[in-house]
């Protein structure tokens, strides 16, 4: 091992890889994605520049598996997700739409530094985990309680996902087309606004979430 490799490495047990992985998501949540360099990185992490292609095919699929482990890191930093026919389905709402606007304002703006590289995106979302997607559990959560009775049989749970996705997506993308830049946005909507909405249109049960109306 080189000294310079031994010096990026020493004191943990990390391989060069996961350094390099590690390093990269550091910039990526201190800085975000545009105009992330293979030499900023290699600088950063203090090793030289040719050495990332020993270890990733290219500079996307490193910048791809680091904003993989920034999207972990934001949502294992946030609140679990409620289960279908746990609590009441307003509260169990009012998590997912919170979660929802947390996660979208921290990774949001990491990725719109990648729009003229849609490659990296396209990697990105290749590596999610199915089971943590915020959107499928969003959707496999409504139809859980559609199912049990706690919201209106005819419920469009397609359309209702939608309508969530799109309100949490609103407000960064609004803050950053009007260049406020990436500190966290603040909705024109409250959670419960939009939660109270929802409901609305979805049909709910007794106070208590426990049955249909």
């Amino acid at each position: 091992m080189s000294p310079r490799k031994a010096a990026a490495l020493r004191g943990g047990d990390r391989t060069l890889r996961e350094h390099l992985i590690a390093t990269a998501e550091r910039m990526i949540a201190e800085r975000g994605t545009a105009g992330l360099t293979v030499r900023a990185i290699a600088q950063e992490a203090g090793v030289a520049g040719g050495v990332l292609y020993n270890h990733f095919a290219d500079k996307e699929e490193l910048i791809a598996l680091a904003l993989r482990a920034r999207a972990t890191a934001i949502e294992s930093a946030l609140e679990p997700l409620p289960a279908p026919g746990t609590g009441t389905v307003e509260d169990n709402l009012r998590a997912y739409v919170a979660h929802g606007l947390a996660l979208h304002a921290r990774l949001v703006p990491a990725l719109t530094g990648l729009i003229a590289t849609p490659e990296v995106l396209a990697r990105f979302a290749g590596m999610s985990d199915p089971d943590r997607d915020w959107r499928r559990r969003l959707r496999g959560y409504l139809e859980g309680e559609r199912g049990l009775g706690r919201i209106a049989a005819g419920a469009r749970v397609d359309a209702v996902t939608s309508m969530i996705v799109g309100a949490c997506h609103e407000p960064v993308l609004s803050a950053l087309f009007q260049g406020r830049g990436i500190a966290e946005p603040s909705a024109r909507y409250s959670v419960d606004d939009l939660v109270m909405a929802v409901l609305a249109g979805i049909g709910r049960g007794d106070p208590g979430g426990s049955g249909p109306a």
